[in-house]
């Protein structure tokens, strides 16, 4: 069983106070209408604020996902929920509020779990191609208690290009219906890119210009500047 102490939040106290003492804001709520509720058929669950430890929350969230069942402590009783939403700081990356959904007791939930790719593929191993994974997640109805934390696809069966792993083909727990449409793709195989190879693109000889070795113009003027004037300095001199 995975649990989690709350505490009823009083909203008086500012979002930085509770975050400066480890804890987050946090809600519960449930199902049940006002008229379900006057003739007793359902008990409605009431959306209440609560706080909650970050360092706890982080814990409990990484065991149970969004679809494994979290007891909440309370100080007049305990409530069996799912975590239905997480809301992650954009800069921190750190949870800052959670919403927690109260199931009713009896009744089987449609959730979407996630799933856990195993084994190892002959397409991958032995002809060098890739897995395409189509989904990620199986929706799924069972009871809260039954719900799995992930379900497994053994991708071992993927044995050429033409191999598929249907919705219908994954083994799931006795307890758990398959919602999802029974002929989506989950996991397929892929044959491997072929690199292009550029071709070199012969050189045209006749665009190189090809540079003339010897003397250039202007150290041949300078030089001839140079004579003239040395010409002009011997006249003087006489």
């Amino acid at each position: 069983m995975i649990t989690l102490d709350i505490e009823v939040r009083n909203k008086d106290n500012s979002l930085d106070t509770l975050r400066k003492a480890g804890k987050m804001p946090a809600v519960f709520y449930g199902p049940g209408s006002r008229a379900e509720h006057a003739t007793g058929q359902s008990k409605k669950t009431v959306s209440t604020s609560i706080s909650i430890s970050q360092k706890d929350f982080l814990k409990v969230w990484k065991t149970a996902g969004e679809s494994g069942v979290v007891t909440l402590k309370g100080p007049k009783e305990n409530l069996d929920t799912l975590i239905h939403a997480v809301d992650i700081d954009p800069i921190s990356d750190i949870p800052r509020h959670a919403d927690f959904y109260v199931f009713e007791k009896g009744k089987k939930l449609e959730v979407s779990v996630p799933l856990d790719f195993i084994g190892v593929s002959p397409v991958v191993k032995d002809l060098g191609g890739s897995l395409v994974k189509a989904l990620h997640e199986l929706k799924i109805s069972a009871d809260p208690q039954h719900i799995p934390h992930n379900i497994k696809v053994d991708v071992s069966a993927i044995v050429d290009f033409d191999s598929q792993i249907l919705a219908k083909d994954v083994i799931l727990p006795k307890e758990v219906v398959l919602i999802e449409l029974a002929n989506e793709v989950v996991v397929s195989g892929a044959r491997p890119k072929e690199e292009e190879k550029e071709e070199a693109s012969p050189v045209d000889l006749s665009s190189i210009e090809v540079e003339k070795k010897g003397k250039k113009d202007l150290p041949a003027q300078a030089g001839e500047e140079s004579t003239e004037s040395a010409t002009e300095i011997k006249e003087s001199v006489k």
